[in-house]
């Protein structure tokens, strides 16, 4: 099959500016007349001019008397002017129309009523407590300008002063089409098989749209047949919307034929951005409207979105692009990075101490669930080849800066009752968010020394001394007062196929051919009591097939093994159990929270030792399978090993 090849990549600001050159937005998006009551979000076309005032009267801006200023300048404390009702002054409440030659306002609290007569002894200034017509708006002037987003409190301003009817923008109009022979239709609830994925972009990226005020529809996904998504495009191109999205098949495949599809139609103006994710989108103009090709993978879409199509339908409706909030944060970790490419990377952020973290989500492509854990991202620079930890990063926010003081951040090893301690956490009165990178228990002390995190998971164990987690403390960070809280004592071994086919034992049968094993990352304590092993069983490591074989989360390990990508890997019981995989013990360990004892009294901290110290967090840890709880919550001192 022939392939496509990519036009010369551009910057992201040069790929918007191309297309909106291309594209005549005055005869695009037209102008609609609404109702002001349902304006709010849209776009004024037309200066808006007050057919009002407002008020439209003086009113009274206090309770009391309304009078003539000039009849009150005689009095004085112990020498009142008495006026006579009627003649003088007439009662009024806040927001009556003021009588007839009336010029002020005295408070009721200021009038001494002997019968109906009133006495005041203190002068009232002219419009004193008065409210004087066209105050707060004058008829004919301008109330909003053209090109004003309007704001909920600008419907109230607009009603006052007689607008009923308001000359707006179209909303921008959106046709999502997903497309691949691999994707299933969600509304049809399929469970996939082989090969296949259930369609969920095209309704993330509808979500998004909506939420920044343009309107979406999804179309139905299309197979990757050229015909029958021209056919699909077509339709989409022949209806009211103003911008269409191809999503995946924008790349340089054999079967990616958004960008023929969008060439058959008008002209492709960008294929390749200097972005990464994000690198294949498309940008052209078919029929006058906008033609998107958006990456098939969620976070390369989301970028396209983001970068490319937001700001051009924002322009198109003539809406300033809605910009985020930004903070500074340093850098759990370091970021390498390709140079000529400006990559985006989210991060979960909290606040340790008074500076904030960023803790790097995973990078790649298609992972949906960095786009459902980060409250912020930056962008590393197209001539940056990366970013130390520790760096100060500029960072948009993806959240109110408010859930960043309520997210604890944790650093260390992975361990499934972490997701139970997330999720008791958000159930409290005052919710904390756990935001938790898995970087080893080692990276997690490496963390703590580096203030890059409030806790550390850690289960180092000491063949020497037979503790946990404290000779390690004592070698690495010897100048930091720290303590160890247990969260759980957990069982670790081999997590192997059904039935165990390739007959693994022990630690020597990882020796044998045709065994393939699946590791953790280096500086893991499972790595670590893995080393162990093998020492102690005289098996050198470049022995096991997949030794190199990394992978970062005991739930990964166990899904290598289900999926028959490697036939053993060391983790936790719980992780066979919960993929109903056989497994084979090795060891007990000791699963501790390293806290730094200057963060003990910090809110957070304080959550966390109140959920584990609940009798339905050691419930829940214990139905996991291969835990137990008899220290959870306990502070733990050097030499008390597994508390035996």
């Amino acid at each position: 099959m022939k392939r496509n090849i990519y036009l010369k990549m551009i910057p992201l600001e040069d790929a918007v500016t191309r297309v909106k050159n291309a594209l005549d937005r005055q005869s695009l998006v037209g102008v609609e007349t609404i109702p002001v009551q349902h304006a709010a979000g849209r776009v004024t076309a037309e200066p808006v001019i007050a057919r009002y005032s407002s008020p439209t009267f003086h009113g009274a801006a206090m309770d009391g008397i309304a009078v003539r200023a000039e009849s009150t300048f005689a009095a004085r404390e112990g020498a009142p002017v008495r006026l006579a009702p009627g003649r003088d002054f007439g009662f009024v409440n806040t927001g009556n129309r003021l009588p007839d030659g009336m010029d002020a306002v005295i408070m009721i609290e200021n009038v001494v009523m002997d019968g109906d007569t009133a006495a005041i002894e203190a002068p009232a200034a002219p419009w004193s407590h008065v409210r004087r017509i066209g105050e707060d708006i004058v008829a004919t002037e301008m109330i909003l300008p053209r090109h004003r987003r309007i704001t909920p409190y600008d419907v109230g301003a607009l009603l006052s002063c007689g607008v009923y009817d308001i000359a707006v923008y179209e909303t921008v109009r959106i046709a999502i089409i997903p497309t691949g022979d691999e994707i299933m239709d969600f509304t049809l609830r399929p469970e996939p098989g082989p090969g296949q994925v259930v369609e969920s972009n095209s309704m993330m990226l509808c979500a998004l749209a909506e939420s920044l005020g343009f309107s979406a529809r999804r179309l139905p996904p299309v197979p990757d047949d050229p015909e029958a998504l021209a056919a699909a495009f077509e339709t989409a191109l022949s209806s009211d919307v103003h911008a269409v999205v191809l999503v995946a098949g924008s790349s340089a495949g054999s079967k990616d034929f958004s960008r023929s599809t969008i060439a058959r139609f008008g002209e492709v103006l960008v294929h390749g951005v200097s972005a990464m994710p994000g690198k294949p989108s498309i940008l052209g103009v078919c029929r006058g409207k906008l033609a998107v090709g958006a990456p098939g993978y969620p976070v390369s879409a989301v970028v396209c979105f983001e970068e490319l199509l937001s700001p051009v339908c924002a322009w198109l409706g003539r809406a300033a692009p809605k910009c985020r909030q930004t903070i500074s944060a340093r850098l759990a970790r370091a970021m390498p990075s390709r140079l000529g490419l400006v990559e985006f990377v989210r991060l979960a952020v909290g606040r340790v101490g008074e500076t904030y973290v960023g803790l790097p989500l995973g990078r790649g492509a298609g992972m949906m669930t960095t786009l459902t854990k980060a409250q912020a991202v930056t962008r590393i620079p197209a001539d940056a080849e990366g970013v130390e930890a520790g760096r100060m990063v500029r960072a948009e926010l993806l959240v109110e800066t408010d859930d960043l003081d309520r997210t604890l951040v944790a650093v260390g090893s992975h361990d499934n009752t972490l997701d139970i301690l997330a999720d008791m956490l958000m159930r409290r009165d005052e919710p904390v968010r756990l935001a938790s990178s898995h970087v080893g228990s080692m990276g997690g002390l490496t963390a703590l020394k580096s203030g890059a995190a409030l806790l550390a998971g850690s289960h180092l164990f000491d063949p020497e001394t037979g503790d946990f987690n404290f000779p390690f403390l004592a070698k690495y960070l010897p100048d930091m007062d720290l303590v160890a809280v247990n969260l759980a004592l957990r069982h670790q071994g081999f997590i192997i196929a059904p039935g165990n086919p390739k007959g693994i034992r022990g630690v020597a049968d990882l020796a044998k051919p045709g065994v393939r094993f699946v590791n953790r990352q280096r500086g893991a304590g499972t790595r670590i009591l893995f080393d162990h092993h093998l020492r102690q069983a005289g098996v050198d490591p470049g022995q096991v097939a997949g030794y190199g074989h990394e992978e970062f989360t005991h739930m990964a390990v166990a899904v290598n093994v289900q999926t028959g990508a490697a036939d053993c890997g060391m983790g936790v019981y719980s992780a066979a159990k919960a993929l109903s995989l056989d497994f084979l013990p090795v060891a007990r360990e000791r699963y501790d929270l390293i806290i730094p004892r200057a963060y003990l009294e910090d809110p957070k901290i304080q959550a966390v030792l109140a959920v584990i110290g609940t009798d339905e967090f050691k419930a829940r840890v214990a139905a996991l399978g291969g835990y137990e709880t008899q220290l959870t919550g306990r502070f733990m001192a050097p030499g008390m090993g597994l508390g035996e």
